[in-house]
């Protein structure tokens, strides 16, 4: 786990911005703090900070050439599958000068070219120099687990694990209003988008290369489509079967590491798997969980700990107040190189800060809700989908729930938000009604709450009518694929990716094994979800092994009190850089009188999810003045 940055100049002016690489290298010193090392030739320049998990000495530093002097490497992930790659390569009489999987791919690319991709079981952005012909190449793994930046004009193309890199090349920084629509409705970016119009986000599974002046971007790998909803691919019984193989596999090769490792226990179902399949194979596995003093309902650490007894783990519990929690939001903020308003990336930082007290490597059960289907918004689908009388008279009740007080801050008022929405649902075609699920609000020339501009650009229709043609029917399955590609890296992985490596942490993710991924894609609708259960084969398939008392019980995701928050202790912060009628007129971005209502609405008896909305523009607002003022 690192962090690679680099430059491909084109003309002697882009080359002058090699002077930039030292700096720009070093900007990412909390994704590698144990040593940082940079390469010149010619028109190309490669930086790279190290985080050492495998084989930590110097033998295995990065950028790293191969025997000739003619291939160099920089790395950021790790190849799993390394020791068996290794043989076949040691048995082609190629020799090694360290134990780094890094000198494995540099090797494997050398003997294979852009195919060797396809042999890879891991998560990586990488770039490959070759000296002789003066060509770069850059890969990302299939899933998107690890990040990568990109920005090209006439005189260089330029890459970087962050953008505090490529901030450091003196790019222009100019606002992206298609990306700002697409942050408001979503709460993150999804790729191609960053903030700053020409910076763009490598998709997953794509790769480039330049040559003679020329970038060529292409995509490596497809997640595969998944099966019809009832298309029987094997019974119940196999499926649980085929799975508790793969996963167990999956773990073993994430638990090879030749520094302190363990695992984020939650008390959920999938941490728990990861637990149960890693304790296996580690005496006394070390895990981690946390824990939240003034609110009971959401702490699971009764859970976690039947699971660490049943496992015999070395556990430890942090546990929070909500003064710990506020207590980092200013670190947090400042640190997102882009606007990024997922609340839950409060609590997994903290979780990773301590963690990294412990341990270099964390397991985590991240990205089984996507693949297995376990968010409530899979159970409205196929809920929507099943049609009744039920969803006739929620559907008839619109007006009613449009009335009633809606918050997610007490039972009743969370219900009708969720009934209001449902009913809203039901009106929509499939593809609005994904989008629908998928974000916070809804932005458009008839509804714009907001913007002080007219959304739906060009790029903005373009990114979303992309992501939306993975649905392609009215299926569960193509529900699933599409948050595959959508919710997934943009969302999910960018947050793990963050806070994890903002604390020098790494962290790895069993479920996102491509095999896995492959493998539920295979499975019909009913193996994962009906009316009674989500993520029915992984549930089922791991009972026998994991407490009683984990099952039949709601599914707690943490909400971070960002009303409350926003009514006492951000209070005046808010004042300050959101609600500031002055600065906002300046900006010209936002209606300042629509912005000025959610600050009566969030202090009213019917707050709705405005608490989400400000959140999001408060992030967007930290982030605006750190970059234009």
């Amino acid at each position: 786990m690192c962090g690679i940055t680099g430059i491909m100049a084109f003309n002697e002016i882009g080359r002058m911005q090699l002077i930039h690489l030292e700096n720009a290298t070093r900007a990412m010193s909390k994704r590698g703090p144990d040593f940082h090392q940079t390469y010149l030739e010619g028109f190309c320049g490669l930086g790279h900070r190290r985080l050492s998990v495998i084989d930590t000495s110097a033998a295995a530093h990065q950028p790293m050439q191969d025997a000739t002097g003619r291939y160099t490497i920089i790395f950021n992930g790790e190849i799993y599958n390394y020791s068996e790659l290794k043989k076949g390569l040691l048995d082609k009489g190629l020799q090694f000068n360290s134990q780094s999987d890094t000198e494995v791919l540099l090797n494997l690319y050398i003997q294979e070219g852009e195919k060797c991709l396809e042999r890879l079981n891991g998560f990586f952005a990488f770039a490959i120099h070759d000296k002789a012909d003066n060509t770069l190449f850059i890969a990302r793994d299939r899933i998107g687990i690890k990040p990568l930046l990109y920005f090209q004009d006439d005189d260089k193309f330029l890459f970087a694990s962050e953008m505090k890199a490529m901030l450091e090349y003196g790019i222009p920084k100019e606002l992206n209003f298609d990306a700002l629509q697409m942050y408001l409705e979503l709460n993150y970016l999804p790729a191609p988008f960053t903030m700053l119009k020409g910076v763009h986000k490598l998709k997953p599974g794509h790769c480039v290369t330049i040559k003679d002046r020329q970038v060529s971007i292409r995509q490596w790998y497809e997640i595969p489509e998944p099966v019809d909803d009832f298309q029987e691919s094997m019974s119940f019984k196999e499926a649980k079967k085929k799975l508790s193989d793969l996963l167990e596999d999956s773990v073993k090769k994430r638990l090879v590491s030749d520094v302190p490792i363990g695992a984020f226990l939650s008390g959920g179902i999938d941490s728990s798997i990861i637990t149960a399949l890693a304790s296996r194979h580690v005496d006394q596995l070390n895990t981690f969980s946390i824990g939240y003093k003034e609110d009971k309902f959401f702490d699971e650490t009764y859970y976690a700990n039947l699971v660490s007894k049943k496992f015999n783990t070395n556990h430890t519990v942090f546990s929070l107040t909500q003064d710990d929690l506020i207590n980092h939001v200013e670190e947090i903020v400042d640190y997102l190189d882009d606007p990024f308003a997922d609340s839950s990336a409060i609590p997994v930082y903290i979780l990773s800060q301590e963690t990294r007290k412990h341990a270099t490597v964390a397991l985590s059960g991240d990205g089984a809700d996507e693949i297995f289907s376990g968010y409530n918004k899979h159970s409205a689908w196929l809920r929507a989908s099943s049609g009744g009388l039920a969803n006739q008279i929620i559907k008839a009740g619109k007006p009613i729930w449009s009335i009633l007080p809606k918050s997610r801050s007490n039972k009743l008022g969370n219900t009708t938000r969720q009934l209001q929405r449902f009913a809203r649902m039901m009106s929509l075609s499939e593809e609005d009604r994904y989008w629908f699920l998928a974000s916070f609000q809804q932005l458009s020339k008839k509804n714009n709450p907001i913007l002080n501009y007219s959304p739906g650009g060009n790029l903005y229709n373009e990114v979303k009518s992309e992501y939306l043609g993975n649905l392609n029917s009215t299926s569960l399955n193509h529900f699933l694929f599409t948050d595959t590609h959508l919710v997934l890296p943009n969302d999910m992985l960018t947050k793990v990716d963050l806070m994890s490596m903002a604390n020098r942490l790494e962290v790895r993710v069993p479920f996102l094994d491509h095999r896995v991924v492959e493998f539920a894609n295979s499975l019909p609708r009913d193996h994962k979800i009906n009316s009674q259960l989500r993520k029915r084969v992984l549930q089922e398939g791991f009972r026998d092994i994991l407490p009683e008392e984990l099952y039949n019980r709601p599914k707690k995701g943490f909400e971070v009190p960002l009303r409350s928050w926003f009514r006492n202790q951000l209070a005046a912060e808010l004042d300050v850089t959101l609600f500031n009628e002055p600065f906002l007129r300046d900006q010209n971005l936002f209606d300042s009188l629509k912005v000025m209502q959610l600050r009566k609405r969030i202090k009213s008896m019917n707050p709705g999810d405005s608490h989400a909305h400000i959140w999001a523009l408060y992030v967007f607002q930290k982030w605006y003045k750190r970059y234009f003022q």
